[in-house]
């Protein structure tokens, strides 16, 4: 099991190298009495959303595009 804490700053990118920037933030939806991770906020529009100082436009990742967390990055599949 992957705690938020240990997610949180490594950095993200796709399958095929380019970096997307660290990981600020997960989203989520409750369902029922539980929280299910929806997506990742990354990059710089990811921490100024994390703020609430700008929107969440192209700051996030959906969670269906990881592909595996290994060592200190998550990769995810290209857009």
């Amino acid at each position: 099991m992957r705690t938020f804490a240990s997610l949180v700053g490594r950095a993200v990118v796709t399958e095929s190298g380019v970096s997307l920037g660290r990981l600020h933030d997960l989203r989520g939806e409750l369902e029922g009495k539980r929280l299910r991770v929806v997506a990742l906020s990354v990059g710089p529009a990811g921490r100024l959303a994390r703020l609430g100082v700008a929107s969440r436009r192209g700051a996030d990742v959906d969670w269906d595009a990881v592909i595996r967390i290994e060592g200190d990055r998550i990769v995810v599949r290209d857009p």
